[in-house]
C-alpha cells in the first residue's frame, strides 16, 4: 500500500506541519501521519500567534524558510507591537488571527508543498531493527518504513481531559487520545512524565455586553511577521478586556473541592506563566480582579475566546462565575473550559539537533519535549524537520546557538537543562536578546538557511537587499553633518539641548529624545536620500535601533564570540566522566546523563561549576 519515506512526520499541529514542510522543500519525500487531517495546523487554544518573545521565533521561522509567519499573516485579523515602551530587545510582534483561516492555510499550503503525502490514522508504535527507528506502524495495523521519524504528538500521548469530577480520555476536545508509543519508548529506556494544560471557555459573541469592556484595537499602522510579499492588514477587528471580580471569585471558589487539580487527580504540573483562573485566586489571593481579554476567533464566526480564564472546574460553575463579569451578564457558553493531561519526554533525552539519544534517526519536537505555545513547537519542528533531512543524507547537523537565534535558546535550554514544567520562551531567557531583535531575523538566518538549501533564492535576495540598505543608510547618517539652525528647530521641539556647531547626524541619533524619523522630516538631505534610495519603514526602523544601541551591540557580540570558542571544543557522546575524579560527584553524575556535544553545552548545566569545566579544559589539553 505504501513506498518507504525519507521522512514520516507524526502529528499535524504547528511542530509537525513546520517539520514536514521543512524536510520536504530540502527534497525528503515526507508523510505526515495524523488522526485528523481536518485539525492539521489548528490552534488548540488562543487564535494568536507571536507574543513577547514568541514574536521573535515566528520571524526566525519565516527567516529560515518556514511557513508559520506567511500563514500568520494571511490569517491574521488584528496586529499590535508589543513592548513598544521599552527598548528594541523587548519589541514583539502578534497577530490575533482567524482561526478556521489559519488551518485552512495550514492543510492548503502544505498540500501544495511537493513530495509531502497524507495519511490519517493513529501512529500506536514505531518499528524499531537493530536499534534504529525504521518507520511506523499504525492503529489500522500497517507498517510504513522510512530513513527517519519525526515524532510531534502534543498534548495527545495518553491525553486526559478534565472537567470537575469528570475527566475521559482525549488529546483535545473531541478528539481521541494517542495510545502506545509511552508505553514502547518507555520499554526502550526512554523516561516519561506527566504535564497539564488548560484552555478557557468559548462563548457566544453575540451575547456580550462589549459597551462594558475596555477596546483593544490593533496597532495603527500595523506591521506583520513575514519578510516575504505577504499583504498588510487593512483592516482589523478590536479585542476588548474586561475583569473578574469578588463574586466572580467567590463563585468559582465553591467548587475547588470539585476541581481535579486542588484534588489531586491531576498529578502533572502546568503553565506557571498561564495559569487557570482557580490558581490565580489561589496563588493571588490579595488580588481582587484579573484581565480578561476577549479575543474574536474570526472575522464571520461569532465565537470568542475569554483569554485569562482557563479553568477545569464543572461546567455549571463556569457558567455561573461567568455571568457574574462584567459585560457577560447575559453570556451563551459554547464550550466549557477544560484541562488535559499528557505524556511528555524529559528533552535532556534529545541531542542538540533534537535527535534522540538513544534511538538514531528519531527526532522528538513540540509538547512532546515539555514546552507549551505554538511559538515553541513550531520552532522545533522546522528545526527537527531540517536535522532529520540532513542526517539521513549524510550531511554536517543544523544547530543555533544561543546568541544566533531564540530557537537556539529554545532548544539549548530544554536538551542542556531539561524542564519539569511546561516551557515558555520569554526575552529574560535570551541573554544575547539585544542581538536576538524581531527586526533583524532574516539577515540572521536567511544565509544560513540559504545555505542549506531551504530558503529561496529570493528569500536570499531580499535579506541582503535589507542588510545593504541598512548599512548604506548608517553610514550616509554618519557621515552627514548638519549646520546648527538646521538642526536646533528639531532638537527644541524635543526638549533635547540645542548644537552649537556643524554635528554629524549620527552623533545625534544617539540622544534619548531625537528619532531618526523626526531628524528625516526635519533634514532635508535625509528625505533625498531615502527617496533616491527606496528607504522604507523596515529599514529606518533597523537602522535607528543599529545607530542608537551600537554600543551595547557590539559589546555584546564581543562576548558571544568569546564564549562561542566553548561551543568548538567537542566533548565525545562516549566520554567517561566518571573517571574524572576530580569533576565533583554532582558533575559526574550529570554529565554522564545529559552527555554534552561540547564544553560550552557542559557550562550552562545545573550543577557544574566553573572548577568542574576547569578540570575538563585540562583534560583535554587547553
Amino acid at each position: 500500500m505504501f513506498n518507504s519515506y525519507d521522512v514520516i512526520v507524526v502529528g499535524g499541529g504547528h511542530a509537525g506541519c513546520e517539520a514536514a514542510a521543512a524536510a520536504a522543500n530540502l527534497g525528503s519525500k515526507v508523510l505526515l501521519v495524523t488522526m485528523n487531517l481536518a485539525t492539521i495546523g489548528q490552534m488548540s487554544c488562543n487564535p494568536a500567534m507571536g507574543g513577547i518573545a514568541k514574536g521573535q521565533i515566528v520571524r526566525e521561522i519565516d527567516a529560515l524558510g518556514g511557513y508559520s509567519g506567511i500563514i500568520s499573516d494571511l490569517t491574521a485579523i488584528q496586529f499590535k507591537m508589543l513592548n513598544l515602551s521599552k527598548g528594541p530587545a523587548m519589541w514583539s510582534p502578534r497577530t490575533q488571527n482567524d482561526r478556521m483561516r489559519f488551518a485552512e492555510q495550514w492543510r492548503l499550503m502544505l498540500e501544495r508543498t511537493p513530495n509531502v503525502d497524507f495519511f490519517q490514522d493513529m501512529v500506536s508504535s514505531l518499528i524499531i531493527e537493530n536499534g534504529v527507528v525504521v518507520g511506523v506502524k499504525t492503529g489500522l495495523g500497517i507498517e510504513i518504513k522510512s530513513k527517519a521519524v519525526v515524532l510531534t504528538n502534543g498534548t495527545f500521548l495518553n491525553g486526559l481531559i478534565h472537567i470537575g469530577e469528570k475527566n475521559f480520555g482525549g488529546g483535545r476536545a473531541a478528539e481521541k487520545q494517542s495510545t502506545g508509543l509511552t508505553e514502547q519508548l518507555f520499554d526502550l529506556g526512554f523516561r516519561s512524565g506527566r504535564m497539564k494544560t488548560g484552555t478557557p471557555p468559548r462563548v457566544d459573541g453575540r451575547s456580550l455586553d462589549y459597551s462594558k469592556m475596555d477596546i483593544q484595537p490593533g496597532d495603527i499602522n500595523p506591521q506583520k511577521f513575514s519578510y516575504t510579499n505577504t499583504p498588510l492588514l487593512k483592516h482589523q477587528l478590536p479585542c476588548y478586556m474586561t475583569y473578574t471580580n469578588e463574586a466572580v471569585h467567590d463563585t468559582l471558589r465553591t467548587g475547588f473541592d470539585k476541581s481535579p487539580m486542588f484534588s489531586g487527580r491531576i498529578q502533572g504540573l502546568g503553565p506557571r506563566y498561564c495559569p487557570s483562573i482557580e490558581d490565580k485566586i489561589d496563588r493571588f489571593a490579595d488580588k481582587d480582579k484579573h484581565q480578561l481579554f476577549i479575543e474574536p476567533e474570526g472575522w464571520e464566526t461569532v465565537e470568542v475566546y475569554v483569554n485569562g480564564f482557563s479553568t477545569s472546574l464543572p461546567e455549571s460553575i463556569q457558567f455561573e462565575a461567568l455571568r457574574k463579569v462584567s459585560g457577560f451578564e447575559h453570556v451563551k457558553v459554547f464550550r466549557p473550559g477544560y484541562a488535559i493531561e499528557y505524556d511528555y519526554f524529559p528533552p535532556e533525552q534529545l541531542n542538540l539537533t533534537l535527535e534522540s539519544k538513544l534511538i538514531p534517526n528519531l527526532y522528538l519536537a513540540g509538547q512532546i519535549n515539555g514546552t507549551t505555545g505554538y511559538e515553541e513547537a513550531a520552532g522545533q519542528g522546522i528545526m527537527a524537520g531540517i536535522n532529520a533531512h540532513l542526517k539521513i543524507n549524510e550531511k554536517e547537523p543544523f544547530i543555533l546557538t544561543r546568541s544566533e537565534a531564540y530557537i537556539g535558546v529554545l532548544i539549548d535550554d530544554l536538551v542542556t537543562k531539561g524542564t519539569e514544567e511546561p516551557y515558555r520562551m520569554f526575552t529574560s531567557r535570551a541573554e544575547y536578546r539585544i542581538l536576538l531583535r524581531q527586526d533583524n531575523a532574516d539577515t540572521r538566518l536567511t544565509p544560513k538557511s540559504h545555505e542549506l538549501g531551504l530558503a529561496s533564492n529570493e528569500r536570499l535576495k531580499r535579506a541582503l537587499t535589507k542588510r545593504d540598505s541598512v548599512s548604506g543608510f548608517i553610514k550616509f547618517i554618519n557621515n552627514k553633518s548638519v549646520e546648527p539652525e538646521i538642526l536646533n528647530s528639531y532638537l527644541e521641539q524635543t526638549g533635547s539641548p540645542n548644537v552649537s556647531q556643524k554635528i554629524k547626524v549620527g552623533t545625534v541619533v544617539s540622544r534619548p529624545q531625537v528619532t531618526l524619523k523626526g531628524l528625516i522630516e526635519s533634514i532635508p538631505d535625509i528625505s533625498s536620500y531615502i527617496d533616491g534610495h527606496n528607504i522604507d519603514e523596515e529599514i529606518i526602523e533597523s537602522a535607528e535601533i543599529l545607530l542608537k544601541y551600537d554600543g551595547y551591540i557590539n559589546k555584546e557580540q564581543e562576548v558571544a564570540n568569546k564564549l562561542l570558542r566553548l561551543e568548538h571544543i567537542e566533548l565525545h557522546s562516549n566520554f567517561d566522566y566518571r573517571s574524572l575524579k576530580s569533576l565533583s560527584s554532582e558533575a559526574r553524575e550529570k554529565l554522564s546523563k545529559i552527555k554534552p556535544s561540547s564544553i560550552g553545552q557542559a557550562s550552562r548545566i545545573s550543577g557544574i561549576s566553573p572548577s568542574d569545566i576547569s578540570v575538563l579544559m585540562v583534560f583535554l589539553g587547553r
